[in-house]
């Protein structure tokens, strides 16, 4: 087994991420009701008064900032 990827590989982890920050941030807005989550990052949270919210927030949050992360090692 190789440890490397293909290019096909990178090139399908690469789509699958983009489609996954489109899907958080598009959940983002409807959270917020707006984007200035994008913005002001995490802060923007706090505002929002109902917990459950907040929670969805913070998981689609989490989820954009992972993708991030991952697509700067990939490159």
């Amino acid at each position: 087994m190789s440890f490397f990827m293909s290019v096909v590989q990178i090139k399908n982890l690469n789509r699958r991420l983009d489609n996954l920050y489109f899907e958080a941030a598009k959940e983002l807005d409807k959270t917020c009701g707006n984007e200035l989550w994008k913005k002001i990052g995490f802060d923007a949270f706090d505002g929002l008064e109902d917990s459950e919210l907040r929670a969805r927030a913070n998981y689609y949050y989490g989820q954009l900032q992972t993708v991030r992360e991952l697509q700067e090692v990939l490159g």
